[in-house]
């Protein structure tokens, strides 16, 4: 799988900017089948920075129900992506 596919978005919350600015690392949202290497080098490629360490977490998808029909969301998985000292990931550069 390409490295675009692998990583579906950055995911902008607060506990996201906290340990972005704390401990310089990136939350993003990613395929739930990519692995933590595959993770690292969709990251180093897309981004040109040096990662150190990626962990994961996966989530499972909420039921929903619209009347009488019922459905499940789909599942997901988030990467926390710990970058090298130095090495920025900037989205919302000037904000």
């Amino acid at each position: 799988m390409s490295a675009e596919g692998l990583i579906i978005a950055p995911l902008v919350t607060e506990k996201g900017t906290i340990v972005h600015e704390k401990a310089n690392q990136v939350v993003f949202k990613v395929r739930p089948e990519a692995d933590k290497h595959a993770i690292r080098h969709a990251v180093e490629e897309l981004f040109r920075v040096t990662v150190r360490e990626v962990r994961t977490a996966n989530f499972l998808g909420k039921e929903r129900r619209r009347g009488k029909i019922s459905g499940r969301k789909p599942n997901w998985k988030k990467a926390y992506v710990t970058l090298k000292a130095g090495d920025r990931i900037e989205f919302f550069e000037g904000v």
